[in-house]
């Protein structure tokens, strides 16, 4: 752990609880767009965990999360450092979006250019800031639009330190994850940083048991590196699943669902229906794999191709 860590130019010593604010850039208004970062520093030496949210705008379960966490005081590590984002693009948050005003996913523009894209900017300044200093991370996401996620963490199981990280979180599902262009979690990765991903819930919606499931994930790990002094078990022992797929529509229509997010289904099993709006005609889904549901689109109208169901096995 560094003697001082220095964030947009303020520098923060052990035994600091700090929050600053990493200016990103500006409205076409002149208004000033800045990053809220709180750093919480133990005088004793520890690994350095980044507790980040709101990579894309709508995706506020874990922005919901971090809140929590803050404002009951439960990110003073015993030891080391926490460095927890609620929001990180601002932007999109600001407008109910995913991305940022020039239509660019953040997430996928790491490590991102000084000079580039809005997105790739903030990626950039936010890889040339924070990253360095960290050892593990948990960049907490949510479903899309209409697509709601189980309480999952996602993360490259070949990859030890992520494993154990994982287990240690204990969500339902652990899901073998690979890294993805342009992603932040591959770029850390390239500096030896290791983040995992956990998904629950789907955007511009609060998911009451996923936000739970995942403040006492983050304890969990934060206990499993020696950070808190308590946590709470797991209320299930999670599944682990190697692979995942989609199930898409063949038709355009309205879509209902016969199955839960959660359930366990088998192959060929009927998951739902697709019928026009006039009642002349109605198809039925199967599936091709068995699997858990892990992935529901709850958009009642759908066009060919639109991704239904997302299982894991």
């Amino acid at each position: 752990m560094p003697e001082t860590i220095v964030i947009n130019g303020r520098s923060i010593d052990r035994g600091e609880k700090v929050l600053t604010k990493l200016a990103i850039s500006k409205l076409p208004s002149g208004t000033v767009i800045e990053i809220p970062i709180y750093v919480f520093r133990s005088v004793h030496d520890g690994p350095v965990v980044l507790l980040m949210a709101g990579m894309h705008g709508d995706e506020v379960n874990g922005t919901e999360i971090i809140r929590r966490m803050l404002s009951k005081k439960m990110l003073y590590p015993l030891k080391g450092t926490i460095i927890a984002v609620p929001v990180l693009n601002i932007y999109g948050f600001l407008n109910f979006s995913r991305e940022v005003p020039d239509g660019k996913d953040v997430n996928r523009s790491f490590p991102g250019h000084r000079d580039g894209s809005l997105a790739s900017r903030v990626a950039h300044r936010f890889m040339k800031e924070v990253i360095p200093y960290i050892d593990y991370g948990l960049d907490f996401h949510t479903g899309g639009s209409s697509r709601a996620n189980y309480p999952q963490i996602r993360c490259v199981l070949a990859d030890y330190q992520n494993e154990e990280m994982a287990k240690a979180f204990g969500a339902p599902f652990i899901m073998n994850s690979p890294y993805r262009q342009g992603s932040l979690r591959k770029e850390a990765a390239k500096l030896g940083k290791s983040i995992l991903v956990y998904e629950t819930g789907e955007a511009l919606r609060f998911d009451e048991k996923g936000i739970n499931v995942g403040i006492e994930g983050t304890c969990r790990v934060l206990h499993f590196l020696g950070m808190l002094p308590t946590h709470t078990p797991p209320h299930e022992q999670s599944i682990v699943c190697l692979k995942d797929s989609w199930i898409r529509a063949r038709n355009a229509g309205l879509w209902r669902s016969h199955v839960r997010l959660g359930e366990f289904i088998k192959k060929n099993q009927n998951i739902g229906s697709i019928t026009d709006p006039y009642g002349e005609m109605e198809v039925q889904l199967t599936a091709h794999v068995g699997g858990y549901v892990v992935g529901l689109n709850n958009m009642p109208v759908i066009n060919q191709g639109d991704a239904l169901l997302h299982l894991a096995f």
